[in-house]
Parts: C-alpha cells; sequence; structure tokens
C-alpha cells in the first residue's frame, strides 16, 4: 500500500477517535471549560480563549508523538 495513503486512513482513524472521546468523554471532562480559560463577556461580545485547554492539547499531542516516535 502506498505510503501516504496508509498515513491518510491512520489519521482519518484517529480523528474519528478524537471526535467518540471528545463527543461522549466531555460530561467527565470539561475540556474547553477549564479553568484558567479566558471568557470574557460584555453587552454584546463575548471573547474566549482557551489556553489551559490549548497547554493540556499540546501536552497530550506531544507525548502521543514521542510514544509514536519511540516506537518506530
Amino acid at each position: 500500500m502506498n505510503p501516504f495513503a496508509k498515513t491518510l486512513i491512520i489519521l482519518g482513524i484517529v480523528l474519528v477517535v478524537i471526535g467518540l472521546l471528545w463527543q461522549f468523554g466531555g460530561r467527565f471532562f470539561p475540556f474547553g471549560r477549564l479553568p484558567g480559560d479566558i471568557v470574557v463577556e460584555k453587552e454584546n461580545v463575548r471573547f474566549y480563549f482557551p489556553i489551559v485547554s490549548s497547554i493540556v492539547l499540546s501536552v497530550i499531542l506531544s507525548l502521543i508523538l514521542y510514544l509514536v516516535r519511540l516506537f518506530r
């Protein structure tokens, strides 16, 4: 099989798994609403900056990529 096609298939499966975890795991882990995420609400404006959620996501993705590289 073409390596590029294999990579796209694996990436698609990973995205489906992440989507399912986000959909069903959102009740248990409030990703996107963590303490430290900045929310500013004014009369007609709502500004939302999920800084802590971004840091957590970055650490998780870094660990996953490190493990993939370690076992490859």
